[in-house]
């Protein structure tokens, strides 16, 4: 139920008693058949495999919700959702989604990706696909990599992509406190960003070369609704799939596939290996892949 500050407490009937553990101390009940329910509805709408292991979290961070929306049980609260179509969805998805990301992770990607760029004659257009953009970390080092590999202008377009509308948003916004960029050495903090001043001393804004090059949208990566009309070159999809089952894997392999130039180049995390999708992707280096 919610709390009595909403005008729907006294039109809801009480809820039925709820059978499994409830730890003791808890702010909200919570119950395995709570957790149940948010595994099937997590899986159904964004493909994630939440394994037993993850109840902590999940109750630390659905908790949120539950203040936000004003309800004082988690079986109330997953009730309502399941009843509705409305904004509550995306913040649900957003509540149960990583976002552990760094300038230039995985070095050795950006290093391929730089030799990558240049192997091709001058003025080549590239189309780039970041879809695990998190907070923007990961898209701008991929258009610093070109603009050092290319010039000034190179002839770049990337597609930054996430489920999670919040942290899209921060990286539309390009800012970043100082101390969250250890992945950026000093000529690329000169080069590539501008530094705050006064209220927003600490700060670090990404210059317009780097934002111009972007296009931020929202993609769901397990609907089959991609909004892409053209092919990429290459695609980023890192430290995504460990948080899908192997069917989700690969039918998201497929859609990949599907929307990557013939010779295009797949990268992926440290922790992801798709061997046993060689009819889709051949492995060309250290956690990359290409189309076949």
């Amino acid at each position: 139920m919610r709390r009595a500050s909403s005008p729907e407490t006294a039109a809801r009937p009480a809820a039925p008693p709820i059978a499994g553990p409830v730890e003791q101390g808890r702010e909200f009940a919570w119950t395995d058949a709570d957790f149940s329910r948010v595994q099937k509805l997590i899986y159904q709408r964004a493909g994630i495999n939440l394994h037993d292991g993850k109840h902590a979290m999940v109750y630390s961070r659905l908790s949120r919700r539950l203040r936000e929306t004003g309800y004082t049980s988690f079986h109330d609260y997953l009730g309502w959702l399941e009843k509705q179509d409305g904004p509550e969805w995306q913040e649900f998805i957003n509540a149960l989604t990583t976002n552990l990301t760094a300038f230039f992770r995985e070095q050795h990607h950006f290093d391929i990706l730089s030799s990558l760029l240049r192997s091709k004659p001058a003025g080549t257009p590239w189309r780039i696909w970041c879809n695990a953009a998190s907070t923007g970390e990961e898209p701008y080092s991929i258009v610093i990599t070109a603009l050092e590999a290319l010039g000034a202008n190179a002839p770049v377009k990337l597609t930054a992509s996430d489920i999670d509308s919040r942290v899209l948003a921060t990286a539309a916004q390009g800012v970043y406190r100082l101390d969250n960029v250890k992945g950026l050495s000093t000529e690329r903090l000169q080069r590539f960003f501008l530094r705050g001043k006064g209220a927003n001393a600490g700060l670090l804004r990404a210059k317009p070369e780097l934002t111009k090059a972007i296009d931020f949208i929202s993609v769901n990566l397990i609907r089959d609704d991609w909004p892409f009309r053209e092919p990429f070159d290459v695609v980023f999809c890192r430290n995504v799939m460990i948080y899908f089952d192997a069917p989700t894997q690969r039918a998201v392999l497929e859609r990949i596939h599907r929307v990557l130039k013939p010779g295009g180049m797949l990268f992926v995390g440290h922790a992801e290996n798709f061997s046993e999708s060689r009819d889709l992707f051949t492995l060309r280096g250290k956690t990359v892949y290409e189309r076949r």
